[in-house]
């Protein structure tokens, strides 16, 4: 959950789901340590600063499978020339345990970022979402969410009638199969006979009928020009250096780096703006707040 009025919170679903595919996509299709440590470290911050209400269960989760995945690719995978140690005849290299601890990194920060995506983006933002692009996409996203519960609900209840009916009394394997087709074709049935009353609900309220207007209670404003520009041309710097290999990192056989240059440098400020600019966005908002208070 979400403490206070956040700066994500007040933008639009498109801005907000175009600045999360930038920050991502980056860690996703790269293995350079540079641009995975400042992914974990600004989404961590970023959570702080944004008020995002974690546990410190999850960050413990997190610490033991940063901790699981770093030991587990050099036991399994022992590729690398700079040989540690050998454990039941198999060489464990530093190529594979810095390969492991950088791949967990990125694990663990794209699992930071996707929490705080399903903060912001709620149901009825990701509904919107899917709107702009197909209506009919959006309506079968719509009651595929909605039906996935209600049938386990109708489910629930028709095994509970069974039960107050006696029809489980003896407990073995013959009768749970056959009380769980009963259930199967009770709900199957239901679930035809519930589509056909759906479809007919819908066209008897004009769905289909031609172009309808929709009413959005979000509004793609002067704050999300502000976040897509932001975050699409630092996103074009990354991807440009990307492109020509400005800071490809190798693993193996040995651990090789691209060599410094004035456009890695420039992949690397940027994408480090880019991982930290939602706490940035909420520190300047924070800062205008307190300024314009003091003025009242």
């Amino acid at each position: 959950m979400l403490k206070g009025n956040t700066t994500f919170e007040r933008n639009s679903p498109v801005s907000v789901f175009i600045y999360y595919a930038c920050v991502v996509v980056p860690v996703i299709f790269t293995m350079n340590p540079v641009i995975i440590a400042l992914s974990l470290i600004g989404s961590i911050i970023s959570s702080f600063a944004g008020r995002e209400h974690t546990s410190v269960r999850f960050h413990i989760y997190m610490l033991i499978l940063f901790v699981v995945m770093t030991a587990a690719n050099p036991l399994f995978y022992h590729n690398g020339e700079t040989v540690l140690f050998v454990m039941n005849n198999n060489p464990i290299t530093l190529e594979a345990a810095i390969y492991g601890a950088i791949s967990a990194t990125a694990v663990i920060s794209v699992l930071y970022r996707s929490r705080s995506f399903t903060l912001y983006m709620t149901s009825d933002r990701l509904l919107y979402l899917f709107s702009i692009l197909s209506s009919k996409a959006a309506l079968i996203l719509t009651m595929a969410l909605r039906y996935v519960p209600l049938y386990t609900r109708h489910t629930r209840c028709v095994a509970d009638a069974q039960r107050a009916a006696g029809l489980y009394k003896e407990r073995n394997i013959i009768d749970d199969i056959k009380g769980g087709m009963r259930v199967f074709s009770a709900t199957a049935t239901w679930a035809l006979e519930y589509g056909i009353v759906t479809a007919a609900s819908m066209e008897a309220r004009g769905y289909g009928v031609g172009r309808r207007t929709r009413y959005s209670p979000f509004t793609f404003g002067h704050r999300d020009i502000v976040l897509t520009a932001i975050s699409l041309m630092l996103f074009a710097v990354i991807i440009t250096a990307g492109a020509t290999g400005s800071f490809s990192f190798t693993f193996y056989p040995r651990i090789e780096a691209s060599p410094a240059s004035t456009l890695a440098f420039a992949a690397y400020t940027s994408y480090g703006v880019l991982s930290f600019l939602p706490a940035i966005l909420t520190i300047i908002e924070d800062v205008r707040w307190k300024y314009l208070v003091q003025k009242i």
